[in-house]
């Protein structure tokens, strides 16, 4: 079995394996020894990042490798097709499957391991997500939403008091995260928010913030624990006066999930409405710097980005695991129709678009992982080319199923619908493109 006590030596073994790499490579050549008389501290200045865990060293292909197999090797177990059926049909996340996801360390991937984390980077992240999104789409992005934008954001911006109170519990799957941006009018214009949090001291003589508003399509928003909410402490300072803060739901009168939206796709990902009225939160409770949400905001949009581009890749995948065995199966006329030069042509764009796809977003998070370095462009174009090619290869694998495509019990209709999903969620296509020109002309200013 998958757990977390097989997953801790992993990603120990990612720095011992590391640093023997680094000590040949210090025997082998003199002046690499006088340049770096400590190999800690090479180590360190090589890979340490602000976005990385404490400690944190690159893992190699073979270790990348073998935490693959676990996933599958869990996926395989715990998220199968009748679960992942069950859940599209009901419209809900499995809930038993919190607990079974921490216990195999996958809640913490990126997280510190002295809050139960794994220490890993994001080539380990990209790759929990396209594995789970194989079996699932939509179990993959509540993962998400709970790993990457809650959990992350945290390990990044949290103070140690509230790493120590958040994480342990998130990343057992105890508690369950979200965030929450979007609203019914400020989706990618996330400055036109109207959620305000004012200041103020509560019966006990707390200081803190008061928070009114709503917030709109928050993935995991009707069973979540802790959320990680934008409100506006300074309405007229546009995108200076925005603060993050950490709502513990339970604790919180005032606060409640309005009501629980039926999707078109990712229905086995939760989505609600949530309403803050009059909602007091603790000063200590704020995430980042007070005014200073735009910071969180947008370190870690980038890395959302990527970790979920890794979704459309495990639909890719799925699409190709439906489809080869079925059209190599039915005959037409006598003859598999995956004999034929038309159906031939399909299954190739569609193994074509998935590795092309997987090279871009494994080459970003290796980049990332490897140097520390955080390309906005490539981050937004590895989400925008895989999302759309995910789409693509779930029509296609519609079409090669042909009638059986068409039904809903063949997974092909559920993988199309959550494929939609990545054009449009956690940006739209049309902003992922504009977001990739901006960081050209930003790159170029000084042609102009």
């Amino acid at each position: 079995m998958t757990s977390l006590h097989l997953l801790r030596p992993l990603a120990r073994k990612a720095v011992t394996s590391s640093c023997q790499r680094l000590t040949r490579r210090a025997l082998s050549s003199p002046s690499t020894v006088i340049a770096f008389p400590s190999l800690a501290a090479h180590q360190q200045l090589r890979f340490a990042s602000s976005k990385h865990p404490k400690g944190f060293v690159p893992p190699s292909p073979d270790d990348l490798e073998e935490l693959r197999e676990r996933v599958q090797e869990f996926t395989r177990r715990e998220v199968t097709e009748e679960v992942a059926a069950a859940a599209d049909k009901k419209n809900d996340f499995p809930a038993e499957l919190w607990s079974k996801l921490g216990e195999a360390g996958f809640l913490g991937i990126t997280a510190d391991e002295d809050v139960g984390g794994l220490g890993l980077g994001y080539q380990a992240h990209c790759i929990v997500m396209e594995e789970l999104s194989r079996a699932s789409g939509s179990i993959a992005l509540s993962y998400a939403a709970h790993s990457q934008l809650c959990v992350n954001q945290i390990q990044l911006h949290g103070t140690p008091e509230q790493k120590a109170k958040y994480l342990p519990k998130l990343t057992a799957g105890q508690w369950v995260g979200a965030l929450a941006m979007s609203e019914t009018g400020a989706g990618s214009d996330v400055v036109s928010m109207r959620t305000t949090a004012k200041e103020a001291t509560d019966a006990q003589g707390r200081h803190g913030y008061v928070l009114n508003g709503s917030k709109m399509w928050i993935t995991n928003g009707p069973y979540a624990d802790v959320v990680v909410v934008y409100a506006k402490t300074k309405p007229d300072a546009g995108s200076k006066g925005m603060t993050a803060f950490l709502v513990d739901t339970g604790s919180s009168p005032g606060f409640s999930c309005a009501r629980k939206l039926d999707k078109m796709g990712m229905r086995g990902s939760p989505t609600g409405e949530l309403m803050f009225e009059n909602v007091f939160v603790p000063e200590d409770r704020v995430l980042g710097s007070l005014h200073g949400a735009t910071r969180v905001l947008m370190s870690g949009l980038d890395l959302e980005r990527l970790v979920l581009s890794a979704g459309p890749l495990g639909l890719m995948q799925a699409a190709m695991d439906v489809t080869l065995p079925f059209v190599h199966q039915r005959k037409q006329f006598g003859t598999p129709v995956a004999h034929f030069q038309l159906v031939q042509g399909k299954l190739a764009d569609m193994y074509t678009k998935m590795q092309a796809s997987r090279a871009y977003t494994y080459t970003t998070a290796r980049q990332i992982d490897e140097t520390g370095e955080i390309r906005t462009q490539d981050c937004a174009g590895a989400i925008l080319y895989a999302a759309e090619r995910a789409t693509e290869c779930a029509l296609d694998s519609i079409q090669l199923l042909g009638g059986m495509g068409y039904m809903e019990e063949m997974p092909a209709s559920r993988i199309m619908r959550d494929a939609k999903l990545y054009e449009i969620g956690a940006g739209t296509s049309e902003v992922r493109r504009m977001v990739i020109g901006r960081a050209f002309n930003k790159e170029f200013a000084h042609l102009a």
